[in-house]
């Protein structure tokens, strides 16, 4: 008799193969592609908001945050070691709309926060965040520690 400890892993991985045939059963292939496999995963299938761009040169990471609709009095901008923490809320559009009267609703509303780690240490003492046209800019300084240091070479 062979027994088998238990792996979780194995057990996720037999789980997903079985959705993947429920989908297939279902009549559509298109079920199974790899980028459409966790639409109805919540938290893996839900994209995060706002959408992010990290960038830096010698001196700063720059952060570009897509946040349309988004009040800026609203948002709460915080760093923690190499972690930037945005926090907001976007209104809906109408307020006076039934939830069931639509028709489609794609358009997120409501609290969000996104956490991004950041590639190197920052001075958050110097960063600097601007809302311009419903994108985000955040300035972070590098800390002396991250930036670049030249070391010159002795001649002996």
């Amino acid at each position: 008799m062979v027994t088998h400890t238990w792996n979780p892993f194995r057990e996720l991985e037999s789980l997903r193969r079985e959705v993947e045939r429920a989908f297939e059963d279902y009549g559509s292939t298109a079920w199974t592609r790899p980028s459409l496999r966790t639409w109805f995963v919540p938290g893996i299938s839900s994209r995060a908001y706002p959408l992010v761009n990290v960038s830096d040169d010698k001196d700063a990471l720059y952060v570009e945050a897509l946040a349309p609709g988004v009040n800026p009095e609203t948002l709460e901008i915080s760093v923690h070691r190499n972690t930037l923490r945005i926090a907001g809320e976007k209104q809906a559009l109408t307020m006076d709309i039934k939830p069931e009267a639509f028709h489609r609703n794609e358009r997120g509303a409501g609290k969000f926060v996104r956490v991004v780690e950041l590639p190197a240490e920052v001075n958050r003492d110097h960063v600097r965040a601007d809302y311009k046209n419903g994108v985000l800019l955040i300035t972070l300084p590098k800390a002396e520690a991250a930036k670049p240091k030249q070391i010159a070479v002795q001649v002996g």
